[in-house]
């Protein structure tokens, strides 16, 4: 299955009117953040696929030029916090980044993003039972603790995704929030014991 993942910069040959010619055999999208919601809903319509996605450190409210409020991509799955089923992969969500100001509304301290982590627990405990695995994909905005993190305190990762990946063992963490063009030299693909970690600023196209 194809999967096209999307996080941080609108790139042209995405935001194109060829984009279904180019990728006809995407399955559906995963958005990691940091993204205007027109660029998501453009994507998901063109496609025409489900789109997942989590919020990343500077979402919040969007306008349209008509003056309508958006507060979420239109037509997309919104997995903060939750472990869906698609496809046959179970897919969970923990946007935003680590807490580098005060009045951040996607920030989190470790141990606040580590309460988000626990609260995922019972769904995956479900899934396993379910389904035979606790957890597939796990989209995050920043980087797990130690992975493709950044220079600077705002771009280091969190230690919340290292414990959910020792314990639950998901076969992708897919993040953003880390830009290649920014110059960081932090690698874009690792593994973490049995989880590849996928940095997905700009775009990739994802076999799974």
């Amino acid at each position: 299955m194809q999967i096209l993942t999307i996080s941080d910069e609108i790139v042209p040959a995405i935001y194109s009117l060829n984009l279904k010619q180019r990728l006809p055999q995407v399955h559906c999208v995963f958005s990691c953040g940091d993204l205007p919601y027109y660029y998501i809903e453009f994507v998901l319509t063109t496609l025409q696929v489900p789109c997942f996605f989590v919020f990343g450190n500077h979402d919040g409210q969007q306008y349209l030029e008509s003056g309508e409020v958006l507060t979420a991509p239109r037509g997309a799955v919104n997995v903060e916090g939750r472990v869906v089923r698609y496809a046959g992969l179970s897919i969970a969500g923990l946007g935003g980044s680590l807490r580098y100001k005060s009045d951040g509304e996607h920030m989190y301290s470790d141990a606040e993003m580590m309460r988000r982590a626990w609260r995922l627990v019972p769904m995956m405990l479900f899934h396993k039972y379910r389904y035979g695995r606790y957890l597939d994909v796990l989209l995050t905005h920043a980087p797990p603790l130690g992975i493709h993190n950044g220079p600077s305190y705002p771009h280091r990762g969190l230690a919340a995704f290292l414990w959910l990946m020792d314990r639950f063992r998901p076969r992708y963490l897919i993040h953003g929030h880390v830009h290649p063009s920014y110059g960081y030299n932090s690698g874009i693909e690792s593994v973490y014991g049995a989880t590849t970690v996928l940095n997905t600023a700009g775009y990739r196209v994802l076999e799974v």
